[in-house]
């Protein structure tokens, strides 16, 4: 609780903030946001390579949340040319799960990004023991590489990054 006060504080967060956004949010707001070097509506979520980490080592690396922690990490590829993920991390790996869940505007057809769910699963592929922890992606859909800069949608497409919610 005093580590969520000083957040509060170092950011300038009104007391009795929460941060909770919707998917919608999340990707809208703060993922297309980032990747589109634009000013986020409140610094709170943190870069960091997560891969690099057992989940357990990163809630102490977030700048906000108590069973829910945001982070931003550039997304690494297990080939150079290739667009299967690594998902190697710390002492094991996350495995995803799963459908992709497409992340939709309200009002909206067509997504804007794709949700997936990864669990962590401690040593090595295939034989690692499953754990309790559970992390969200948000990666944005689609990304549109035309020319066009005139919708700041088109324009946050055209960058590889990657939410991620860790969740205990």
């Amino acid at each position: 609780m005093k580590r969520e006060r000083d957040a509060e504080a170092e950011l300038n967060l009104p007391p009795g903030f929460r941060f909770h956004p919707t998917d919608e949010e999340l990707v809208v707001h703060y993922l297309c946001r980032k990747a589109s070097y634009q000013t986020l509506p409140v610094p709170i979520i943190v870069e960091i390579d997560l891969y690099k980490y057992d989940p357990w080592q990163l809630p102490e690396k977030a700048l906000f949340g108590i069973k829910e922690w945001y982070f931003f990490t550039p997304r690494d590829r297990k080939y150079p040319n290739g667009s299967r993920p690594n998902r190697a991390a710390g002492n094991g790996y996350w495995k995803a799960t799963g459908a992709d869940k497409p992340v939709r505007p309200t009002g909206s057809t067509k997504a804007v990004g794709i949700k997936k769910a990864l669990v962590f699963y401690s040593g090595k592929a295939p034989k690692g023991t499953k754990t309790d922890w559970i992390m969200h992606e948000y990666r944005l859909a689609q990304p549109n590489r035309s020319s066009d800069k005139k919708s700041s949608l088109r324009v946050c497409m055209n960058y590889d990054a990657t939410a991620y919610v860790l969740r205990y």
